[in-house]
């Protein structure tokens, strides 16, 4: 799949994920059209850049916390989204909690359901000699 393509269904399914996570949760407030599709778009920046290099740095507390420490880092990683975005907006820890397991089922879902996870056969670039 070319790349370019990947990245447009990735932001799209983030845009699907945080709107799902409106919908469900009264805590989360997202505006109109830009606040979404900025809010998405720095959910899937954060996600490429930022999650690798916190995974690294945090990867003794990740294994001491058998994996939960991930979880820290997917919230964190809607905190920032949440912080640079305009009218978005997510009021209390446990509205974090559901909003995050919501993106990331949205996300799961998605991905698989257009091969786009790591290893599968429709991520892999296509070769021919």
């Amino acid at each position: 799949m070319p790349t370019g393509l990947f990245l447009l269904l990735a932001w799209l399914i983030n845009i699907l994920s945080l709107a799902v996570a409106d919908w469900l949760f009264e805590g989360v407030s997202i505006g109109r059209w830009w606040p979404l599709l900025i809010g998405a778009a720095v959910l899937g920046i954060a996600n490429t850049v930022v999650k690798p290099i916190l995974k690294l740095i945090t990867l003794p507390l990740v294994i001491l916390t058998l994996g939960l420490g991930l979880f820290a880092i997917n919230v964190a990683m809607l905190a920032l989204a949440e912080w640079i975005a305009p009218e978005f907006s997510i009021n209390g820890f446990w509205t974090y909690v559901g909003a995050t397991i919501v993106v990331w089922l949205v996300n799961w879902l998605f991905h698989g359901a257009f091969g786009l996870r790591k290893g599968s056969k429709a991520a892999r670039p296509a070769f021919r000699s």
